[in-house]
């Protein structure tokens, strides 16, 4: 359990990209976002259009997925975006760009809405959820202020692990998805849809 209170969140994952859709890893590559990626980012800045985010940072990954998602959703604000590489993808090592097909899982697959965690834990020569949990630590620790954040699912999952002062495994448990919203506050957690 975290010793630390978080400001209120926003988290939210990037649209959906070319290599979603094929099925392949993506970590620290860059994959543009589909047709159906941009309309889930305007689904999510209708969300966020009733919501009062006076006073919020609003901060993306630099990864171009996140911040083109970051964009479409803050066109009129998107000089108020601040990057910041905390935010960035797990990084999968030599599973980059690879098919998931092609990929073989040792053990528990660790099924989520969004398909097996295992391939982020288990990828060769990547970060691993320890060092991934650290940064996320380290991310929401340096929070001033209540903040929007524009990221990618595991690390959108991880984040709100975190915040929420979850075990590891709590990330089994959190919904994903593109086009929703997830809302963090008091240590309560919701999907904005």
């Amino acid at each position: 359990m975290s010793s630390y209170s978080f400001p209120e969140l926003y988290v939210l994952r990037h649209g959906e990209t070319e290599w979603n859709v094929a099925g392949r890893m993506q970590g620290r590559l860059h994959s543009p976002l589909t047709a159906k990626g941009i309309e889930q980012a305007h689904t999510q800045k209708r969300i966020l259009e009733a919501v009062d985010l006076a006073g919020f940072e609003i901060i993306s990954s630099p990864q171009t997925r996140a911040l083109h998602t970051a964009i479409e959703i803050f066109a009129l604000s998107a000089a108020q975006i601040r990057t910041d590489p905390l935010l960035c993808e797990v990084d999968v090592g030599d599973w980059q760009g690879r098919m998931r097909a092609e990929l073989t899982i040792e053990g528990d697959a660790k099924m989520t809405d969004d398909g097996p965690l295992a391939f982020y834990e288990q990828a060769k020569g990547g970060e691993g959820f320890d060092a991934l949990r650290g940064r996320c630590e380290m991310f929401l620790q340096s929070l001033k202020s209540p903040a929007v954040l524009v990221t990618h699912g595991i690390t959108s999952r991880m984040l709100r692990v975190v915040a929420l002062g979850l075990p590891m495994d709590g990330m089994l448990d959190l919904p994903g998805g593109q086009g929703v919203v997830f809302h963090i506050s008091n240590g309560a957690h919701e999907v904005l849809q």
